[in-house]
């Protein structure tokens, strides 16, 4: 679904989510994960398996579980951004390649550095100099 408008703001195209069923089951299943290894991580760090000692690899242990819990995290938000959420276009102003530093249309060419700067050294050296 697209519109003809060309001002600024109007919808340029809108394609509605899926929703698929089985995307959303996979958030399920995957927010189920999330919350295991979320409570894994949480009592490994309650009793100490990242300290010295006792548990010698707890610290890699608990490094790859905070891993997995941010990619699972990762794709629970890529799934539902790709399947719960609406393909929207908008119209944008166009801007030339210079307006993105906030410069004037008639600063584009810039000014010239040396321009009377000698009469402006010797007014200040000398200053009774007369023109």
């Amino acid at each position: 679904m697209s519109s003809s408008g060309s001002t600024y703001g109007d919808i340029h195209r809108y394609e509605p989510p899926r929703e698929s069923p089985a995307a959303a089951v996979a958030i399920v299943v995957l927010t189920i994960v999330e919350i295991v290894l979320v409570g894994t991580f949480t009592y490994g760090l309650l009793n100490g398996w990242g300290l010295p000692g006792q548990y010698q690899a707890g610290n890699m242990f608990l490094g790859g579980l905070l891993a997995a819990i941010f990619v699972d995290l990762a794709f629970i938000l890529l799934l539902y951004r790709k399947e719960f959420l609406p393909d929207v276009m908008i119209v944008k102003k166009r801007r030339r390649k210079w307006e993105d530093l906030y410069v004037r249309e008639e600063d584009v060419d810039g000014v010239t550095m040396g321009d009377g700067i000698g009469e402006t050294i010797k007014q200040t050296v000398y200053p009774y100099y007369k023109r």
